[in-house]
């Protein structure tokens, strides 16, 4: 650890072990100096998230909206200990996001991680999930669940990351939203709702978003929507829908840069992406519905249902010369249409027991994913980045039913006890539909994952935990598409088997006056992980890698000291790393490399570092806030040759709000990366050509206005 680190882990941790001892000593202080008493969604029972043995954030609208320009994810999870959010600056390629490591080895999307929004999930029955239909501008709460509870939420057990709509309050409300900024940014946004007293109410959200990108060849236009609809049906049942939409044509894919291409020029595109005009294209519409009944004072029933469909069509930049060098490569065009399904079905009852209560939760989920996947040369005569033949048509079902049971007992004191387990099955099936026989594959997995967890109340203003659960994560579609990134091996990757991880966490969650701080300490055991073994032309092909760990401590520290100054930091310290030899392939032809044990896990930082500080005056209606980030270098293959540097970074943003009887005016001027560095945020693991990196920009300031009408106005 370098000197500034030993410095930093110091400070943090010995920040807590203040929380905590001033928490014991004043454990007789009044009510105010409780730990919150959030209640957090994504548990199933309504357990504040003190109580939980789990790390868990919630993060209010408040602080996704200020400030911010709520297009990205990454911009609210900047401040979340153990996850790594990275904007790749590539809108054909949807963020990079990790937690405790879990899904940093994506070359796009999002896997490993579940993904919700108003508890539909983002995340497809294979694994695979993509947050780009999210419109922020009308986000209530973010809700983030690390360890080893996320395993009862299924095939992805690294964390749950739940989106929530804003719930509107009675009255009529209207905003309207139009931000601008560097690399011709334009941001458009309207927003109404109207909401009775009993509580109906509806929200309809749009949005428009435009780039000229920060590096060649990197523009992209994204529309959104996003509805909700809520209604009380009598005293104790209601009914929620929720739509949303996005389009995204043809954005610009600059791909990833040489080592000597990001030196000479991090602006630039990769190479071939002019040539064959690298893009993407995406339409996904959905629509979800929940109800809900209490029928009796503590029992209750929720029933999710909801469909969907995703249009994909990427272009990529592979040699004609690649693609005609055998008949069974699927060519540089993916055009993919797939229609999805499921529900989620939950009951609840409380009962007294052992002078305490009990709480019991039974559920049973089911999704569908049907898949359209076809390959076509992406090249026509002499003309290239246009449709050409048809290589490959398969046709791809994935469907999955789990049973879940969740226990919890609250003795009324000191003890909060958790407990639960899952059985998931996957089914997967493909069809090679220009064959004439059809040569289908099929292939089954599933497992039966526990998960217990055990929370002491130490104090009023002091908890410990602990917890253990073992997650199982299913090879994705995506996975299992490629053999061989020239096609010199048809078929699908069957070979590859679900990859199984234990999880261990201990905490505390600390709390006096206006200091809030958690820390946990974590330890995750995986074998047969999933990892890329070869990417190369736009294609990746995966493999198992017998085992590996990652074990660390993630601390966050908030404090709102007064009306007048607020902040909070979040540092996490990961190792992340290989325990056992395994094979991998570099180059093409595919050579055969031994990686040994003990080399760190690609794209997974080993010191995380966010802060910010924010200074108010009410009198003013302004407020200014500094935000400093800090991580060390990640590694970009399984041998660890290559790395991207580790960066620390300033941005500002200042904010204004004035009032005019009803109507409210908001101003923001944001300036990111103040000191104007060069550095690298995301890396694509394995890349075979070396293309690994993708640069972030440089310094760069963005004017945000709003105008709004409070409800009941």
């Amino acid at each position: 650890m370098h000197g500034h680190d030993r410095w930093l882990g110091k400070g943090v941790v010995g920040s807590f072990l203040v929380v905590a001892a001033q928490g014991v000593l004043a454990a007789q202080v009044p009510a105010r100096d409780e730990l919150d008493s959030v209640v957090i969604s994504a548990a199933r029972t309504d357990t504040s998230a003190a109580d939980l043995p789990a790390s868990v954030d919630r993060i209010d609208g408040a602080r996704i909206s200020e400030g911010n320009l709520q297009v990205n994810l990454s911009e609210a999870l900047a401040g979340v200990a153990g996850v790594s959010a990275q904007q790749r600056q590539n809108y054909a390629q949807d963020l990079q996001v990790s937690v405790r490591g879990f899904g940093a080895r994506s070359s796009f999307g999002v896997r490993g991680v579940r993904l919700y929004t108003d508890g539909i999930p983002a995340t497809l029955p294979d694994g695979q999930g993509q947050f780009s239909h999210v419109d922020l501008g009308s986000a209530g709460h973010l809700e983030v669940l690390r360890g080893p509870f996320s395993v009862l939420y299924g095939n992805s057990s690294g964390g749950v990351i739940a989106l929530y709509t804003e719930e509107p309050k009675a009255g009529t409300a209207l905003q309207a939203t139009v931000d601008a900024g560097s690399f011709d940014t334009r941001r458009y946004a309207l927003k109404g709702s109207v909401a009775s007293i009993a509580g109906n109410s509806l929200l309809v959200d749009l949005g428009r978003y435009t780039t000229g990108g920060t590096r060649d060849h990197s523009a992209a236009t994204r529309d959104t929507l996003n509805a909700r609809a809520h209604w009380q049906i009598g005293a104790r049942s209601s009914l929620t829908l929720i739509a949303n939409a996005v389009d995204l044509p043809d954005a610009q894919d600059p791909l990833g840069l040489t080592r000597a291409q990001l030196t000479a020029d991090p602006h630039q595109a990769g190479t071939g992406a002019l040539a064959f005009n690298t893009r993407k294209s995406v339409s996904q519409q959905q629509l979800g519905a929940t109800y809900e009944l209490q029928f009796a004072d503590h029992a209750r029933f929720s029933l999710m249902v909801y469909g969907g469909g995703r249009d994909t069509r990427q272009y990529q930049s592979i040699p004609v010369a690649t693609q005609t060098a055998t008949t069974t490569h699927p060519g540089g065009v993916i055009d993919l249409h797939r229609n999805y399904r499921g529900f989620d079905a939950h009951a609840s009852n409380k009962y007294a027991l052992g002078g305490g209560s009990l709480e019991l939760v039974a559920g049973l989920a089911a999704d569908g994913l049907d898949e359209a996947r076809r390959g076509y040369l992406n090249f026509v005569g002499a003309t290239q980045g246009v449709e050409g033949a048809l290589r490959r048509a398969d046709s791809n079902r994935v469907y999955d039913v789990d049973q879940y049971l969740q226990a919890q007992w609250d003795s009324g004191g000191r003890w909060l006890a958790l407990a639960g387990v899952r059985h998931s099955a996957v089914d997967v099936r493909s069809r090679n539909e220009l064959l004439a026989s059809g040569n289908e594959s099929t292939v089954r997995y599933q497992a039966t994952n526990p998960v217990a967890g055990v929370t002491l109340r130490l104090a009023p203003q002091l908890r410990l935990y602990g917890s253990y659960g073992r997650g199982f994560e299913t090879p994705t579609l995506n996975d299992i598409a490629y053999r061989s990134t020239n096609g010199s091996l048809p078929g699908l990757n069957l070979g590859l088997v679900p990859a199984h991880s234990n999880h261990y966490e201990l905490g505390a969650k600390a709390a006096s006056g206006p200091l809030r701080a958690t820390l946990a300490a974590f330890r995750i055991d995986t074998t047969d992980e999933l990892a890329v073994q070869s990417n190369a032309a736009g294609r990746s092909v995966f493999a198992n890698i017998p085992s590996t760990r990652r074990q660390g401590a993630e601390l966050e520290v908030q404090g709102e000291w007064s009306r007048y100054f607020g902040s909070r930091l979040a540092y996490t310290w990961t190792q992340a790393y290989t325990t056992a030899d395994y094979g991998t392939c570099t180059g093409l032809p595919c050579a055969a490399v031994t990686v040994r044990s003990g080399v760190a896990i690609a794209a997974v930082p080993e010191h995380a570092f966010g802060a910010a500080a924010t200074l108010r005056a009410p009198a003013l209606g302004a407020s200014l806030t500094l935000e400093a980030q800090l991580r060390s270098r990640i590694y970009v293959n399984d041998l660890n040759t290559d790395y991207a540097s580790g960066y620390s970074l300033i941005n500002l943003h200042l904010d204004f709000t004035q009032r005019r009887g009803a109507w409210r005016f908001g101003e923001s001027l944001r300036l990111d990366n103040v000191f104007d560095r060069s550095y690298v945020g995301s890396v694509i693991v394995n890349e075979s050509n070396a293309r690994y990196f993708e640069p972030e920009p440089g310094r760069s300031v963005y004017l945000m206005l709003q105008v709004s009408r409070a409800p009941g106005s």
